[in-house]
């Protein structure tokens, strides 16, 4: 009988299956020097979180994608860089500290229903007061009486960009900001992406379409969040059946100690139970985070759950009309360290910390009045010049969107690569946001912009 291995360990024969491959593999050269098998999708899903945690570096496109190995000192750097990141609270550095500790010294664990069921909705409190203080006021708009979800279509072309890229990030997606737009707006993939993530931003984009024009009827009920799975898990699981559905089967957290329930019944149980809760909760902040960390923590579907639980934290800000949560420059390591702190921990307060610095960066991003109110950014200050060449270049040379992403990405090469990552948002946000009120910041000709301007839309 074969032996049936965890996620972890399937992560680290494929990573030394990778060594064979200096130069990169195709999928189905991996999938011949594994030592056990696993489906065609199941492994793509195995390295590309192999990417999403840094280990590895994959380029190409479709069936010419290949996979390789990043050197040591690289793998180590890209955790590095995300440490500093968002300031934390002591408890917060606490937690932080525990889940990072070698996997070895981690103690396994299994789910803990009692942190669900002693949870009593506007009783126990995951945020402070004075934490829902502050994000009342960020979350604020002008729409606050309007019918539920008016706030959310005035908004909805960029919060299909943002959302769903950045949602798409946090699971290992390669798009660019650029490649994102291009896809949402038209349709057209990009030539060195895989259909897997070109997929999986499309489902995104349904998905937020979903809750926008459905904001009067969906709730934490069954209907909203299965077909919230449906549509954010279609054309990706191995088992089509799957999408939409409460699984079936056991599954597994690779990196984690923590073993979800197993029981298909007990699985529906806890399931309802957590939807009853959620129902429950008065205030939409809470509200947002209580399915932040019981959404994953539960793990009710075969794939695809924290993707779920970031769309569905926005269902009180949707039908409350306020400035949703989309993710703007969360560090896909933090945001982990939070999710693996309440799997094998049950301590919240690094994923709140990571919850509540996400949410006072989105909620800038879609309120002028509070960006120019705002501090000044440190970091659009620092590369100022070389953001308006840049911006200036691409717009001179009436570059697209595809031309403009590589040009964007070779530029951020010459950069430190802590700073990379953020130099490429910072310069395709200021791009996509260009507009006649703004483009003479960038010392730009109006005859430049307006002829940019018929091949950019």
């Amino acid at each position: 009988m074969a032996v049936q291995l965890t996620q972890r360990e399937e992560l680290e024969s494929i990573k030394l299956a990778l060594l064979a491959f200096p130069q990169g593999a195709l999928v189905d050269e991996v999938a011949q020097v594994l030592t056990f098998t696993l489906p065609k999708r199941t492994l793509q899903r195995r390295l590309q979180r192999l990417q999403e945690t840094g280990f590895i570096r994959i380029e190409g496109k479709s069936r010419a994608t290949k996979y390789s190995l990043l050197p040591q000192s690289d793998q180590t750097n890209v955790t590095a860089a995300t440490e500093d990141a968002i300031p934390l609270p002591a408890q917060a550095q606490k937690t932080l500290s525990l889940v990072k500790a070698p996997i070895q010294q981690r103690k396994p664990v299994g789910y803990n229903r009692e942190f669900v069921e002693s949870y009593q909705p506007n009783v126990t409190q995951y945020l402070a007061p004075d934490e829902i203080e502050k994000l009342t006021a960020l979350g604020k708009t002008t729409m606050v009486a309007h019918p539920a979800g008016t706030y959310a279509k005035e908004i909805l072309n960029r919060l299909l960009i943002d959302l769903s890229w950045n949602s798409s990030r946090l699971e290992g997606n390669t798009y660019s900001l650029l490649d994102t737009q291009r896809l949402i707006a038209s349709g057209q993939a990009s030539d060195n992406k895989s259909t897997l993530e070109s997929q999986m931003i499309l489902n995104h984009k349904e998905a937020i379409e979903f809750l926008v024009y459905s904001a009067e009827d969906i709730g934490f009920n069954r209907y909203t969040i299965l077909n919230l799975h449906g549509l954010l898990s279609y054309n990706l699981l191995p088992d089509p059946s799957a999408s939409g559905r409460l699984r079936h089967i056991a599954v597994g957290i690779s990196h984690s100690v923590f073993e979800p329930l197993a029981v298909p019944q007990e699985v529906a149980e806890v399931f309802d139970l957590i939807l009853k809760k959620a129902e429950l909760i008065t205030n939409p902040f809470e509200q947002a985070f209580f399915v932040m960390v019981h959404f994953p923590y539960l793990q009710p579907f075969d794939d695809v759950n924290k993707r779920v639980s970031r769309l569905a934290s926005n269902i009180p800000f949707t039908k409350h009309n306020l400035s949703p949560l989309s993710f703007v420059d969360v560090p896909n390591d933090l945001y982990t360290w939070g999710i693996i702190g309440v799997y094998e921990l049950n301590r919240i307060d690094l994923l709140k910390a990571v919850f509540m610095w996400a949410y006072e960066r989105s909620s800038h991003r879609y309120s002028a009045v509070r960006q120019s109110l705002g501090e000044p950014d440190p970091f659009r200050i620092q590369y100022r010049e070389t953001m308006r060449e840049l911006i200036a270049h691409i717009v001179t040379q009436t570059m697209d969107h595809a031309q403009a992403s590589v040009q964007v990405q070779t530029k951020a090469l010459s950069l430190p690569a802590t700073d990379k990552a953020r130099f490429i948002e910072v310069v395709e946000t200021e791009l996509l946001s260009l507009h006649e009120g703004n483009f003479a910041r960038y010392r730009i000709r109006p005859s430049a912009f307006e002829a940019w301007q018929k091949i950019w839309c």
